[in-house]
């Protein structure tokens, strides 16, 4: 069988960030995970609460069944013994009720359910309780365990998982001890052989129920902080989601627009190749034409033919250099330049126009002449093509605004070109800087995408917005740090 291995993916190549979702899938496996650690932690901190407390509660009832042991000893065992010649006999009620005595006034204010005691032989032979005694208990595991010396403890009816369940359930919850009653040697306690064992019962309810607070304790604690940790760390995954969605659709971006560049670059040398071919046989034609429209002047002065021939042959050539313009981008010559000046040139060139069209232009200049390293004829050329599809846009008059503002943080420029003609639709906006794309009856679609070459030659950046019947605005942005680095 082939192992997996740790870097193989859970989805098949090019489906990794289509198919995870990151928050979708970190929110509910983490979520479990920290109720699962959390449920986890909580009971080991109440195991080993429960574990200290017992320790206490077993090292405390050793230290009383010494002190009881020393008591009974030095108070009991040694009168009795001196005044009886040795003979100590618990039936008697005399001996019964000194006893008594010494062991009621040592275990006062300790808390202590019930002492009993029983002789070396294992006969219980008194009880803080009213039991019968004189029955043999050598059986009894506490009872034979201390018999030989050793300490032994147990919980009746306790169980460690359903305490940590349900710690209130045990109201009434007692620890029985089983300690070993010595004959002290030169004074000294626990040192002597074993003659009877102390048993002694205490209630632990009020310590199993601070446990129980305790717990409680913990685990709202921990749900809390388990809690913040999981809305910090969804936050983060939340945004490397993002981050990673936002990569994705950076990638696909990039790949289209190298998709779009292969087409591209595939398109421009056909279109060279078929416009090298048309305009050498395009200018033959309109070098004949123009002989023959010489000729035929003579004769026929008012003959439109041959002039038509030449209009229409200088009209192919301007789109044969269009095609060539789009195929071959010009490399920038920089040099200094005033692009409000440049600006006002393309004016200029298409006052007549403007004129005729009845079009208000309205400059908005805040560059205060400032120079930039550009090529002027590229420019010239990217606001001729700009300009003329605003004028276009406003066939019957309208208002053109054309501003320069510095860039943003001071470097650069960026240039509005803003009219309220047409507008474009939504859907012909998308495609409007895609080769050929065109509107116009007579358009050869290029126009947009040479100024897109020109300004991105610059290494600046071309927006369009528009609305149906709402105008359009480009923005053209040149960064200047790029121009000085291209000097």
């Amino acid at each position: 069988m082939k192992r997996l291995k740790l870097t193989t993916s859970w989805w098949r190549p090019g489906k990794d960030l289509d198919t995870f979702g990151l928050v979708k899938f970190f929110s509910l496996p983490g979520f479990v995970v920290i109720l699962v650690f959390t449920g986890i932690l909580t009971v080991l901190l109440t195991l080993r609460a429960q574990q200290m407390t017992l320790k206490k509660n077993e090292d405390y009832l050793i230290l009383l069944a010494s002190n009881l042991n020393h008591q009974i000893y030095q108070q009991f065992v040694l009168p009795t013994a001196f005044e009886k010649g040795g003979r100590i006999t618990l039936s008697d009620p005399e001996q019964s009720q000194r006893l008594d005595m010494v062991v009621r006034t040592t275990i006062h204010g300790f808390h202590v359910e019930q002492l009993n005691q029983y002789d070396q032989e294992g006969v219980f032979s008194y009880s803080t309780t009213n039991q019968p005694l004189g029955k043999k208990c050598d059986d009894v595991l506490g009872v034979r365990k201390a018999l030989e010396g050793e300490n032994y403890f147990e919980l009746p009816g306790y169980s460690n998982f359903w305490s940590i369940l349900w710690p209130r359930s045990y109201k009434n919850q007692n620890l029985r001890a089983y300690i070993p009653f010595r004959l002290e040697e030169k004074l000294l306690p626990q040192t002597g052989p074993v003659v009877g064992v102390i048993e002694i019962t205490q209630n632990i309810s009020g310590d199993l129920a601070e446990i129980g607070n305790f717990r409680l304790i913990i685990l709202i604690t921990l749900v809390v902080i388990m809690g913040l940790l999981f809305i910090v760390l969804r936050q983060i995954v939340k945004q490397a989601g993002i981050i990673l969605e936002r990569r994705q659709e950076e990638q696909r971006r990039l790949e289209g627009q190298l998709h779009q560049s292969e087409r591209l670059a595939a398109l421009g040398e056909m279109t060279a190749g078929v416009a090298h071919e048309i305009r050498n046989p395009l200018g033959i034609i309109s070098s004949t034409a123009e002989l023959l429209q010489r000729r035929l002047a003579r004769y026929e002065p008012k003959d439109r033919l041959a002039r038509i021939i030449v209009e229409e042959a200088n009209r192919l050539n301007e789109k044969v250099t269009e095609f060539l313009d789009f195929a071959r981008p010009r490399i920038p010559n920089l040099r200094p330049c005033d692009l409000e000046a440049a600006l006002n040139r393309s004016l200029e060139f298409l006052q007549p126009e403007i004129e005729r069209l009845g079009i208000t232009v309205t400059r908005e200049f805040h560059l205060n002449g400032r120079a930039l390293v550009v090529d002027p004829d590229l420019l010239h050329q990217a606001f001729l093509n700009i300009l003329l599809n605003a004028i276009q846009a406003m066939p019957q008059g309208g208002q053109l605004t054309v501003s320069t503002l510095p860039g943003p943080r001071g470097q650069g420029v960026e240039l509005h070109f803003h009219d309220d003609g047409e507008g474009i639709d939504p859907e012909a906006l998308k495609k409007v800087l895609n080769p050929f794309f065109t509107t116009k009856e007579k358009g050869s679609g290029l126009g947009l995408p040479i100024v897109k070459s020109i300004i991105e030659a610059h290494q600046g950046h071309l927006k369009i917005d528009s609305l149906g019947g709402m105008g359009t605005t480009v923005v053209i942005t040149i960064p200047e740090l790029a121009l000085k680095k291209a000097i």
